[in-house]
């Protein structure tokens, strides 16, 4: 998430630099030696199947266990070893989750119309039979995760749900990402990481047939090995490192703009940050209130260096200019925290989700609690694709009936271009059918 340098040098007048990144250094996931390792990790275990996936969970997990899933009887008990309070809460994001997905499903209608007389065509939405959703858990367990692709999937009428996760320092899988898999609909659950969690999906090594389509964020490695299988299966999107954008003038609070930046700059040392304001007093104090915040946050060794090397604040003149700005940043989450928060929600485009209001944090969407999906394009991603949604499982799929009585109007002009183009078996199929209409007639 920055600024392209051909835009800074287009728009110099636009706005001023307050706070820039302490490192300029490509979207993590386009590190060539990432690149290269996943490339060798994949056909190593396209060659050799789970032989090669037992030897990369030895090596990244420090699991050699034979057997990665979870037992059913493991899986539904996973509940009864959390805190009653965290059982609660994730049943709640579970159920929020759930049904903004299924409000998204009642506005994808199945549609039939008559274009032309004897010309039917419509659409239905069919859902993918299979997906394979990778939970993460590394540094931090993302317990919602397995709300917005298990849950989410289930919503759309996906058949087979498996996912996979990787262990925890006991080696076994963390109970909150379980018993969230497990309430959202997981069909089975696998203790595996990284890229061998998705190549093995991906190849059916797991005791299914291949998946058809991969979901679920990562690490880069995760991120890169989506890229190099897509196309052998759906993906949902390349989400690399978290990030966070925040649009404030001079009514915002500097310590509740400074905790949402952290509050993101926390998911790891390389996820950016960035405010845009029209307020100069503004910038200055969310620059000292990060610092100040940082001195006494327990995760500081993580939030503190992605905000010197990656996080960014600019301010600019007009509204018109931060909507510039923030559209050419095209954040993952952008938070609007101002005295006209719906013209900016009228006039911006490129996000991956939209928070507005002081009272709206990217925190309670993360955890599903706003019940919105959380896997959002990243890198700038949000200029040309959305976030995992409920449509993101379904194949709107279309189909065309055709009387005789149409077949004049449509072979002619079918024969037409054909010939045209020199295409003859193209138009052989118009002309028979006209053959065949006129002695109906």
């Amino acid at each position: 998430m920055k600024l392209n340098p051909r835009f800074v040098s287009a728009h110099s007048d636009s706005f001023r630099t307050v706070k820039a990144p302490g490192l300029d250094l490509p979207a993590a996931q386009r590190d060539p030696a990432v690149i290269a390792r996943v490339s060798q990790i994949l056909l190593d275990i396209e060659a050799h199947g789970m032989d090669a996936v037992r030897r990369y969970a030895q090596e990244f997990d420090h699991d050699g266990s034979a057997e990665f899933e979870v037992d059913a009887a493991t899986l539904a008990g996973t509940g009864d070893q959390l805190d009653p309070a965290l059982r609660a809460a994730i049943e709640l994001g579970s159920d929020r989750t759930k049904r903004f997905a299924r409000l998204q499903r009642n506005h994808l209608e199945d549609f039939e119309a008559e274009l032309e007389p004897g010309l039917i065509v419509g659409q239905r939405y069919i859902p993918v039979r299979s997906v394979g959703a990778y939970l993460p858990a590394g540094r931090f367990p993302l317990t919602a995760s397995a709300f917005m692709t298990i849950g989410v999937a289930k919503v759309a009428g996906v058949d087979t749900v498996i996912a996979c996760t990787p262990p925890g320092p006991s080696g076994g899988a963390n109970a909150a990402v379980s018993y969230a898999a497990a309430i959202s609909g997981v069909d089975r659950l696998f203790v595996l990481g990284g890229v061998q969690a998705l190549a093995a999906m991906a190849f059916g090594l797991l005791g299914d047939a291949p998946v058809d389509m991969l979901v679920g964020a990562g690490n880069a490695f995760v991120a890169e090995a989506k890229r190099q299988l897509f196309g052998a299966v759906a993906i949902d999107l390349l989400a690399g490192p978290s990030e966070v954008a925040v649009i404030a003038d001079d009514t915002a609070s500097a310590e509740l703009v400074a905790a949402d930046l952290l509050g993101q700059a926390e998911h790891g040392p390389n996820s950016p940050a960035a405010l845009v304001t029209t307020s100069a007093d503004l910038a200055h104090a969310v620059v000292a209130e990060v610092d100040r915040q940082l001195e006494g946050l327990s995760t500081a060794s993580i939030a503190g260096p992605a905000w010197r090397d990656f996080g960014s604040v600019l301010l600019v003149t007009t509204r018109e200019d931060a909507v510039l700005v923030m559209d050419e940043l095209a954040p993952e989450h952008l938070e609007l925290q101002t005295s006209d928060d719906a013209w900016y929600h009228d006039h911006l485009r490129n996000y991956g989700s939209l928070f507005l209001g002081a009272w709206s944090t990217v925190a309670y969407s993360d955890k599903g609690m706003a019940g919105t999906n959380h896997v959002l394009p990243t890198a700038g991603g949000a200029k040309h694709s959305a976030g995992l949604s409920v449509s993101r499982y379904l194949k709107p799929l279309t189909y065309q009936r055709i009387s005789e009585s149409a077949t004049p109007a449509l072979a002619e002009a079918v024969e037409t271009i054909s010939a045209s183009e020199g295409m003859s078996a193209h138009e052989a199929t118009a002309t028979l059918r006209l053959r065949d209409a006129a002695r109906v007639r």
